[in-house]
């Protein structure tokens, strides 16, 4: 069974390679579901780790419907990925009513610079899992990372094994939630990858700090922040 950890820094990938891993998707913020790693941090990857890597292509936390300038970020770090001679990439693009986003993805197929595909968790949006593993397979992507449109791939495994059941040129990688405790259920119902982060919080200080620097109310499926015009117009003019 091939395993693959999502590593979220040069050490996660480091930990990952030592401890047996088959393969690493490379991401930054898994508090937000991942979004597109640093240049810097695709550079000591590709430098200092041996096993197949694939990139999460993600330019935000959010949803998975892209503006024109979003998607240009997202074709110029498949690029980057390419020309660093990465095994694949992570992505996946959705319409507001949550059906694919065809024709994007197309364009990305075409200019992927040989890199293997995997579908990420967009997937557990899709109004119908069959229709779109169907697509899926016919757009040539290996790879669909799914907890089954569940919380958890052990409470999505039924409609997992459905999914791989009738898989025939795209692997299903149950991933979300997946430890030492539950990851035999998933050899035993026959999968051939699983994907976990296997991550335990590492504490970096020992006093808390005076304010809080993270920012809850920014966190959403369905919004995302962005940098108002009206908003700073007006502070310019108070202070300008």
């Amino acid at each position: 069974m091939l395993v693959e950890v999502c590593a979220n820094s040069l050490e996660s990938a480091l930990n990952a390679e030592k401890a047996g891993a088959d393969r690493i998707e490379l991401c930054s913020e898994l508090a937000v579901g991942g979004i597109t790693p640093s240049y810097g941090l695709l550079k000591a990857v590709s430098e200092k780790i041996s096993i197949p890597v694939r990139v999460l292509i993600r330019p935000r936390s959010g949803d998975f419907t892209y503006s024109d300038d979003e998607f240009h970020v997202m074709k110029e770090n498949i690029k980057i990925c390419g020309e660093m001679g990465f095994d694949g990439i992570v992505i996946g693009m959705l319409h507001p009513n949550f059906v694919f986003d065809e024709n994007r993805f197309w364009e990305l197929g075409e200019m992927n610079h040989g890199l293997k595909t995997t579908f990420h968790r967009a997937f557990d949006w899709v109004p119908d899992p069959f229709w779109g593993l169907e697509w899926i397979q016919s757009m040539g992507v290996d790879t669909i990372l799914s907890s089954g449109q569940q919380k958890t791939a052990v409470l999505g495994i039924d409609l997992l094994s459905d999914l791989h059941d009738m898989a025939s040129g795209t692997m299903i990688m149950p991933g979300s939630g997946i430890n030492a405790s539950n990851a035999h259920l998933f050899k035993e119902k026959g999968f051939k990858a699983i994907h976990l982060s296997g991550v335990q919080m590492k504490q970096k200080l020992f006093e808390d700090p005076k304010v809080p620097m993270n920012s809850p109310h920014m966190l959403s499926d369905d919004a995302i922040p962005i940098s108002n015009f009206e908003t700073i117009q007006e502070v310019i003019k108070a202070v300008k």
